[in-house]
């Protein structure tokens, strides 16, 4: 297959995520299959025009500001000629109506999650209604269109936004459970919880803070890793909490410093009122850590609550608080329930996602080409 791959941005961005994860993981080994795969994505300043990942060529195009607005061209000036079988728009952040201007293939959307109205927790309004109306014409831009959800929550949002339920596929993630291995001597002497991800508003991450305030352990340690512009207000509501080095901000950690994060915390911890799926709280579990997360949509199929974690009602500090001292009392409910994660982590393997993956493609364009 000669497949054409168009997202926000590449694993190499410094703004990438989960998503980037996602796709990368997946197209890099249908590349290794001896499939063509070009991916066409934003940049950053100063980045290079094109580069080549597991076999994956890239081609990068503006920058997370302007991609939106130069991505067409590039379709149209570099890529319109080549004869691709298929397109693939992952649909990360807003939609970028790859149906009207790709029309020479057939197109499948990847969807991890849509915003909805959880953009407004994030963005200035005006933002945040542009974000929000991009996704309101997707059930008629998209109408005809196959999909592949990363979750049944995000199935069910798609599906209640009026997209048809049999053009929606339920691909889940994989995890490295070769990488993320359990290593119970790593686990740290106290009570010690963390979070991995981008410090934005919308993350929930100041939830987790003040339910940290409330739990009746002295000794216990928060560690939070990663960056963004909501670091700044979480490091004021520590501090008017009176957390002082009990709150540790890590800032961007390494792969290496992620995977030790992860082995020695009682628990990582996901306040997010909506995700694709939680793929942190899967490599946590590869890791024999349990995970404490909000009961919200995507995160709960990442976790089942009283076994590999517990979920608690999103918002809701003194749950969340619970939650966290029922775990930091008990190092023996922690490697329980860590055993039980890795158990549930080894269900999910990338090679099975890109299997999978790879036939839903295979079946798109056969019947492309059958009409």
């Amino acid at each position: 297959m000669r497949i054409l791959v168009v997202n926000w941005q590449d694993r190499e961005n410094p703004l990438a995520g989960g998503a980037e994860i996602h796709l990368h993981e997946i197209f890099e080994r249908l590349a290794g299959r001896s499939h063509e795969v070009t991916l066409l994505c934003g940049g950053w300043n100063g980045c290079p025009p094109a580069g080549n990942s597991g076999g994956m060529q890239i081609v990068r195009v503006g920058t997370r500001q302007t991609f939106a607005l130069r991505v067409f061209r590039a379709w149209r000036k570099d890529l319109s000629r080549r004869p691709f079988d298929v397109i693939v728009e992952d649909i990360n952040k807003a939609p970028l109506y790859t149906p009207v201007w790709g029309a020479a293939a057939p197109v499948v959307a990847c969807v991890p999650h849509l915003f909805g109205g959880t953009a407004f927790q994030e963005l200035a309004w005006p933002l945040a209604a542009a974000v929000w109306l991009s996704e309101r014409p997707l059930p008629f831009v998209y109408r005809d269109v196959p999909f592949q959800a990363i979750s049944r929550s995000t199935a069910d949002d798609l599906a209640a936004r009026g997209i048809a339920r049999d053009h929606i596929s339920v691909i889940h993630p994989g995890v490295r459970a070769d990488l993320f291995t359990p290593d119970s001597a790593a686990r740290a002497a106290r009570p010690t919880f963390g979070y991995v991800g981008r410090l934005k508003r919308y993350k929930g991450v100041g939830i987790l803070v003040r339910a940290f305030a409330e739990l009746p352990r002295s000794d216990a340690l928060l560690e939070i890793a990663g960056a963004g512009d909501d670091r700044p207000r979480l490091e004021s509501l520590a501090r008017s909490l009176g957390l002082g080095d009990r709150v540790r901000f890590l800032g961007f950690v390494s792969d290496a410093e992620k995977l030790a994060m992860l082995r020695r915390s009682w628990a990582m911890v996901l306040a997010s009122p909506k995700e694709g799926w939680g793929l942190t709280n899967v490599e946590a579990a590869a890791c024999g850590t349990p995970v404490v997360a909000s009961d919200s949509p995507g995160i709960r199929e990442s976790v089942r609550h009283g076994e590999t974690g517990f979920l608690v009602p999103h918002g809701d500090t003194s749950a969340l608080a619970g939650a966290l001292a029922r775990l930091a009392s008990s190092r023996d409910l922690v490697e329980e329930m860590g055993r039980r994660g890795r158990t549930f982590a080894l269900t999910f393997t990338w090679d099975d996602a890109a299997a999978r993956t790879e036939a839903h493609l295979r079946g798109v364009i056969a019947q492309a080409r059958a009409h």
